[in-house]
């Protein structure tokens, strides 16, 4: 009763730890895609500058395709181990303990080798400003349309400040871009009239914060090592639940063998019955001819005649 009850503890704690493959798996794999967006509109406004290295340096572990593989295979092992406890199925808990073990392997490797410290400085932020002049050329249309994406998204204008737009381009006042409401010459009414309207810091420190990470970056650090510790238990729970099955398969073996016996031949023992009875029965025929010469000697011993004759044969 007791393993029993340990079987039925193992088997709800591996179906908790499915779910949660699950979920964290579609987590990471929804905060990369996030992130690979931002991450692509950076690096084409930091290309060929050592920005552009440190954000690789910094992403790389986050985006990689082999963190994307692991968890789109985390989440197949996942509903194989499903099946596997459901079962209660050595073959699939056994297949499921092993993926489990390469998938970890494949992640802690992965993890060591991406992991690097970016070296960057706030002084590296003015090399931003050499990507300003192409903003606007018609075979710069890509360029311009990241600088407008990037402004948008964080609310920022310019690298330091808005008039690094006047500074390194031909441009009266700022894109349109830079507006707090935007509209069709919202730039150039805020440049006249009111420079509230247009957004007060810089791009640069935007860009040097999300290389130095961000709460997206932190959430799926934070997921990494929650999976890598889900797998360890996952993984240790598997091996006893293994362990447990076995066992109790093979008690139930030793058991059955030991209640049913060595079977009989029908034969012998029809045989031996029939055997058994013929002796019962000329036993007691031995005994009823016994008793019955004794009763009649006794009879003879009685009748009065018998004593006449058996006293003048003693004279």
């Amino acid at each position: 009763m007791a393993q029993e009850d340990a079987v039925r503890c193992l088997r709800c704690l591996l179906y908790a730890l499915n779910l949660l493959f699950w979920l964290m798996s579609v987590c990471v794999l929804g905060v990369a895609a996030w992130i690979r967006d931002t991450l692509n509109t950076v690096l084409t406004l930091t290309a060929h500058t050592r920005l552009e290295e440190a954000a690789v340096l910094t992403y790389s572990p986050a985006v990689h395709p082999v963190i994307i593989c692991v968890c789109c295979l985390l989440i197949i092992v996942a509903m194989v181990g499903y099946c596997g406890t459901l079962r209660s199925n050595l073959l699939l808990l056994s297949w499921y303990f092993c993926s489990l073990l390469v998938i970890f392997c494949v992640e802690l490797a992965s993890a060591v080798w991406t992991y690097d410290e970016p070296s960057v400085q706030r002084a590296d932020m003015i090399s931003l400003k050499f990507r300003m002049p192409n903003y606007g050329l018609q075979r710069y249309q890509w360029l311009t349309h990241t600088w407008d994406s990037f402004q948008m998204q964080f609310k920022c204008c310019g690298v330091i400040y808005f008039t690094d737009w006047l500074e390194m381009t031909e441009m009266e006042w700022p894109p349109d871009s830079c507006c707090t409401n935007q509209y069709p010459g919202c730039a150039r009414h805020a440049h006249h009239h009111d420079l509230s309207d247009l957004h007060q810091e810089g791009c640069g420190p935007k860009i040097y914060s999300f290389i130095r990470g961000t709460k997206q970056l932190q959430v799926l650090r934070f997921l990494g090592v929650s999976i890598g510790v889900a797998q360890i238990l996952a993984m240790a729970l598997t091996l006893t639940l293994l362990w447990a099955l076995y066992c109790g398969r093979q008690f139930q073996e030793l058991d059955s063998e030991v209640t049913s016996g060595p079977p009989e031949d029908s034969t012998s023992i029809a045989a031996t019955n029939g055997t058994t009875t013929d002796a019962s029965k000329s036993g007691c025929g031995r005994m009823t001819k016994g008793r019955t010469e004794t009763s009649a000697a006794e009879a003879q011993l009685k009748d009065p005649q018998v004593e006449i004759e058996w006293l003048n044969a003693a004279g």
